[in-house]
Parts: structure tokens; C-alpha cells; sequence
């Protein structure tokens, strides 16, 4: 397998931890966004949106958008699942994970803000909008896991919502949220972070680092 992705891309932060959860390895592809490589015509003939992560698989399989890939890989490779067996609890952790797949992430991202700029809005008006919206979700999604005793989001083990969550934290972070004011969230973060799974997919820890 490869899989297509850019160090601080949080969609392909997702990917990485389901990978490594599931102990698939696959070799890494890196498209620098803030270059536009995504744009690359070869690029977009295997993702037609021009965004990351794209997974290539054999033979000739090519599967697009983070939440499609991880439940592919959760449906092909059913150890350790990543959503529970029971239909409402399994609708729950979904709704967590489209929550910030959906509604957090996609106005907060690097297309997004750059739409911003070129409309001819001040940088620091950008940086108050995406920190705005991660605030906002992040807020929604505290109340989402009140009633959940964790360690993680939803239970004893990591799920589709804790993958979902590490990367959106780190966004916040870094757009300068205080993410203090999310104790159930920091301690589903802290959970997952313990795990070498998570750890290693973190954006420090990759290859095309800068």
C-alpha cells in the first residue's frame, strides 16, 4: 500500500493512526500543500479533489477522504475494531467523528484559509477565524463525551472518534485555542497518546517534517 499524505495534515494524521492501530505498514507519499504538489496533474489523476490522504492498494485500488480509507482498513483488517458492535453505540462514535471530519476541520483548513487571504482578509482575521471554529466545535464536542467514562472517547479502548479527535486537538493548538477548557477531551488525548500507535503518527514524527 501507499499512502499520500503531508506531515501536518490532519486527515492524513487520521490514516496514520488507524494504520498503525491495525499494524499495516505501507510506504509514505508526501504532497507539500503549502507548495500545491496536490494540484500536480499525476496527483489529481488518482485524487480528483486534489487533497490528502489518498491510499494506493493492490490491485490498482485507490481509495480517497480519511473516514472512507479508515473504514475500509476496519472492515479488512476487523482487529482491533475501531467501532463498537452495538448500532446506537457505533452511531454515537460516528456522530463524534463526523462532528470534526465535517463540521470542524474542512473551515479550518489550509484551502479554506487561503480562500480568506485572497479575498483580501488580514492574517490575523484568518488566524481568529480558525480559531474560532476549533473552538466552537471543540466546545460542542466536550458536551458530546460528558456522560462517557472514558479513558477515551468512548470507553476502554481507542475508536474511530479518538483518531478523529488527536489531529483536531492539535490543530487547536495550534491556532493558539486553550484547549485546557476541554478536560473530557484532554483526557481521551492523554489516553490515546499513551499508545505507540498514536505516538508515532503524530506530525513531528514523520518523514517530511519541517
Amino acid at each position: 500500500m501507499k499512502l499520500h499524505g503531508y506531515f501536518r495534515s490532519s486527515a492524513a494524521f487520521r490514516v496514520r493512526i488507524a494504520l498503525n492501530l491495525k499494524g499495516v505498514e505501507v510506504e509514505h507519499r508526501s504532497h507539500h500543500l503549502r507548495k500545491g504538489e496536490q494540484r500536480a496533474v499525476g496527483y489529481l489523476a488518482l485524487n480528483p479533489q486534489g487533497l490528502v490522504p489518498t491510499l494506493e492498494f493492490e490491485p490498482g485500488g485507490v481509495l480517497t477522504q480519511s473516514l472512507a480509507i479508515i473504514e475500509w482498513l476496519d472492515e479488512t483488517h476487523p482487529q482491533a475494531p475501531l467501532l463498537p458492535s452495538d448500532p446506537l453505540a457505533r452511531a454515537r462514535v460516528r456522530a463524534f467523528a463526523l462532528a470534526i471530519s465535517c463540521d470542524i476541520h474542512p473551515v479550518q483548513n489550509l484551502k479554506v484559509l487561503n480562500r480568506l487571504r485572497s479575498l483580501g482578509v488580514e492574517e490575523d482575521a484568518v488566524a481568529d477565524w480558525a480559531a474560532w471554529v476549533n473552538r466552537e466545535g471543540l466546545e460542542a464536542c466536550e458536551v458530546m463525551l460528558r456522560d462517557q467514562p472514558g479513558p477515551f472517547c468512548f470507553g476502554s479502548a481507542p475508536s474511530l472518534a479518538d483518531i478523529c479527535l488527536v489531529p483536531q486537538l492539535s490543530n487547536a493548538r495550534r491556532f493558539k485555542v486553550d484547549v485546557g477548557r476541554f478536560p473530557r477531551l484532554l483526557m481521551a488525548e492523554a489516553a490515546a497518546m499513551a499508545l505507540p500507535a498514536f505516538a508515532d503518527a503524530v506530525p513531528d514524527q514523520q518523514h517530511d517534517r519541517e
